[in-house]
């Protein structure tokens, strides 16, 4: 067995009380001996690096993600197939009150993620929609493997109002803790500073759930993540995250005039 028995009308009840939007916390997740030897697999910060994505944008530093599973260790391999697995989708379609929920198998955004000393994720809300497969986000779910985790090295995700103005909860990645939460267009949240020492990284990981069918109330608008500045975050949000959305912008406009000079080329 990898995931611990659950409760899942108590987990039910839990999540219909939930606020700021549907979200739990379980404790022990997986079953200590299985969550030690995911532990034990997980690459090193240096490893992840040369093998996956490292964020070094204004909102989202010093993180890596590797989401190719063909790179995972078995252990790692079995908590990903034990998060898609039908009786677990089942269990979540339940407790959120999702039917259809699939698992998606090209972890996009997902797999093993790592934050080093200094890093930081700002408040978001995730992309909502996948067009090449016609597939609406609902769910993330988030395992933390940090052993002796110190309050004072931060790395809590939180979870906020719509507005961004009040935090609700700010959860510390501590040792196979798993939070879930529902995603949608009020689902701002983020993850703290991280400080731990220079030998020390966050490790979690993350797989998120789709639909086929669209959420209650979708407008038919698709968009990327959306961040916003928390509200100490002043410079950030007036000046630096402007600059960075217009690099973006321009990087994507370019990219896009090069595929239509590419095409004409061809003609």
């Amino acid at each position: 067995m990898t995931i611990n028995p659950i409760d899942r009308d108590a987990l039910r009840a839990q999540v219909r009380r939930a606020r700021p939007f549907p979200h739990f916390k379980i404790d022990n997740f997986l079953d200590e001996e299985f969550a030690n030897r995911v532990l034990e697999a997980f690459p090193s910060y240096e490893e992840a690096v040369k093998v996956g994505r490292l964020f070094t944008a204004v909102n989202e530093r010093k993180k890596v993600q590797v989401t190719n599973a063909s790179l995972f260790a078995e252990p790692i391999t079995q908590l990903n197939q034990a998060l898609a697995a039908p009786e677990f989708l089942e269990l979540l379609a339940y407790v959120l009150d999702i039917p259809n929920l699939l698992a998606d198998d090209q972890l996009i955004g997902g797999g093993i993620h790592q934050t080093g000393p200094r890093g930081h994720l700002d408040v978001h809300i995730d992309f909502n929609y996948i067009e090449e497969r016609q597939l609406h986000r609902r769910l993330n779910i988030l395992i933390y493997f940090n052993k002796d985790w110190q309050a004072e090295w931060g790395g809590n995700i939180e979870l906020w109002d719509k507005d961004v103005k009040v935090c609700h909860h700010s959860f510390a990645p501590i040792f196979n803790r798993c939070v879930v939460f529902a995603t949608s267009e009020i689902s701002f949240h983020g993850v703290s500073a991280v400080l731990c020492p220079p030998d020390e990284n966050r490790k979690s990981f993350a797989a998120y759930y789709y639909t086929k069918e669209a959420p209650v109330g979708w407008t038919g608008e698709t968009h990327s993540t959306i961040f916003k500045a928390r509200p100490n975050e002043i410079v950030k949000g007036h000046v630096l995250m402007p600059l960075e959305t217009a690099k973006r912008n321009m990087v994507q406009a370019l990219r896009g005039l090069k595929r239509r000079l590419k095409k004409s080329l061809m003609k």
